[in-house]
């Protein structure tokens, strides 16, 4: 199967092209990690688009020297791409071999260590994107798991077609630093083919004119093997007047921390090391000297964390908000009974520490409250909520993946457990600039913006309350930027399972523990959410770890069901 045929469109999508001054950056890089002493040079890019990165890796080709002997290959699926690509090279006063075709169908006849470098950015398409068939196929071809982007088999390749002294120069989205979709290419890089040199998280520089988060990784397969890569970090800070400033691809070749200026906005430049974890799942994280003592000292303090104690839930997801959700279900034509109409919560009505006290929102559920697993109502019974349903069946039935999970065609994709709406439950939003956790006692369900925790599924209740203080708290927030780090813009950080399971909790039987869970009911209870109180429980919560690490004598890892690493 040809992949190009089944993903054109979808590629188009996914590809954005390189600015010049980000291409000239990276083949920099690039360039800086090649061993010398080599007469002929092969770069290739795999999705080469208009040609940037190709000229780029020529201009720095012969900036170190290489005057001669240098092919370039480069190959699209994109006609057009293509066309502009060999005219702007051609401009350029270089030679290429620009291929009109699908490279990950092209490779299977190049020989392996053929290549000395290969410089790409590819298209950031998803698996639901690609299509059931040519994810499978892509999955098996390339030893992939899970989630696939079209970045996963480029990695996979690279690692093939370089030769053993070849470099990977690498522009991607920075997800692949920090969620579950990417852990194949993390789990390419941690293998002994391809070692990472040079990182660069380049956050919310909005390089490019797309919101997209790009990220550099350059990487080699030869050299030490004992020497951390270099591992720095980009991310817009509140403009202070008067600080020092660099242009953004000075401050990222600096050795220090810094504050770049980029497009009028500034930047905190963070500079660190690269120490990947043992396992593929946890996040790339920069080390730092203060950054990892802080780290030992809070794992030392750390009995358990969130993920031990409880199921953490995504809210509901209908895939079909404009039929299950609204304000105004007054107007509803044909009208729904008023019993399967629940109050929501969503992102809007949180914040830290409570739930707002009027939610407008509400949902259409019909399903058993009183039953622990999904249990769809009987319609018949429900006339108004029928009659409402099939006014809208047409759209409803388009959702194929319902009808073909074995439900009925009105149903709600993700409904969740209906008999633990009513329990009281911890709440926050997937995406926030700061965290955002309230306990919610009013039964509502839970939008698919949010996740929540159940306190049926947590033994004391006052876990709950210490839950909420170490999330919503200054140390809390530390330990997310240091241990998960995926920023999006403007500050903004994605709350999602996969981080929030790592949160840590100190030992909850010291007295240092009891004040925090004291001090949480208290912002938590109707009142005041004062500023000395919020002070007052980041104290507690500090002192709590603190007061935990004199406790937990154990050796890291022998008591602890789950460690921050």
């Amino acid at each position: 199967m040809a992949i190009a045929r089944e993903i054109t469109d979808e590629k188009r999508h996914g590809q954005h092209y390189t600015p010049a001054e980000l291409a000239q950056f990276l083949a920099a890089k690039a360039f800086g990690n090649l061993v010398d002493g080599r007469s002929q040079l092969t770069i290739v890019d795999p999705a080469c688009g208009d040609g940037e990165l190709l000229i780029a890796a020529a201009e720095a080709a012969t900036t170190a020297g290489y005057t001669d002997g240098i092919t370039l290959i480069g190959f699209d699926i994109d006609e057009d791409a293509v066309a502009v690509a060999k005219a702007r090279i051609a401009d350029a006063g270089l030679d290429a071999e620009i291929t009109l075709g699908d490279f990950l169908v092209h490779q299977r006849s190049m020989p392996s260590n053929s290549v000395d470098l290969i410089i790409t950015n590819p298209p950031y398409v998803r698996t639901q994107h690609l299509g059931q068939d040519v994810a499978r196929l892509l999955a098996a071809e390339f030893g992939l798991t899970g989630r696939v982007d079209l970045t996963h088999p480029f990695v996979a390749v690279a690692a093939r077609l370089l030769r053993s002294d070849g470099v990977l120069g690498l522009l991607c989205s920075n997800r692949v630093l920090t969620t579950l979709a990417g852990e194949n290419v993390r789990r390419a890089f941690m293998r002994d083919e391809l070692r990472v040199r040079q990182l660069y998280d380049l956050g919310d520089t909005k390089l490019f004119k797309a919101s997209v988060l790009p990220a550099v990784i350059v990487a080699s397969k030869s050299g030490p093997t004992d020497k951390p890569a270099r591992f720095v970090s980009a991310y817009e800070r509140p403009a202070v007047e008067g600080a020092t400033t660099q242009p953004l691809f000075t401050a990222l070749d600096g050795s220090e921390f810094s504050t770049a200026l980029h497009n009028g906005k500034q930047y905190e430049i963070k500079v660190g090391t690269l120490v990947p974890p043992a396992d593929t799942k946890t996040p790339w994280r920069l080390s730092a000297p203060d950054s990892d003592r802080w780290m030992e000292e809070l794992e030392r303090g750390t009995w358990k964390v969130f993920g031990d104690i409880a199921k953490i839930r995504v809210g509901i997801k209908t895939t079909a908000d404009k039929v299950f959700l609204g304000e105004n279900w007054d107007d509803a034509a044909p009208e729904v009974e008023d019993e399967l109409l629940l109050p929501l919560i969503t992102q809007n009505n949180i914040t830290p520490w409570r739930i707002a006290e009027h939610l407008q929102m509400k949902v259409l559920y019909p399903y058993d409250l009183t039953s622990a697993k999904r249990r769809a109502l009987d319609l018949e019974t429900w006339p108004g909520t029928k009659a409402y349903l099939t006014s809208h069946e047409e759209q409803l039935r388009g959702r194929k993946y319902v009808i073909e999970g074995g439900r009925e065609w009105w149903e709600i994709w993700v409904p969740q457990k209906p008999s633990l709406w009513a329990s009281p439950k911890i709440v926050f939003p997937d995406i926030s600039e700061f965290p955002r956790f309230a306990l919610d006692t009013t039964g509502a369900v839970v939008n698919g913006n949010c996740y929540w925790i159940s306190m049926d599924d947590i033994a004391d209740e006052d876990l709950v309350y210490l839950m909420l203080a170490v999330a919503n708290s200054s140390l809390g927030l530390r330990f997310y930027d240091e241990a998960c780090g995926n920023k999006l813009y403007s500050g903004k950080r994605r709350w999602i399972t996969q981080y929030v399971k790592r949160m840590p909790l100190p030992d909850p039987s010291t007295a240092e523990s009891q004040r925090v869970v004291s001090l949480a009911r208290s912002l938590a209870s109707e009142g005041e959410v004062s500023r000395a109180l919020v002070s007052n429980l980041d104290q507690a919560v500090e002192d709590a770890f603190i007061a935990s690490a004199s406790v937990n004598q154990s050796p890291v890892g022998d008591d602890l069901p789950t460690t921050l690493f």
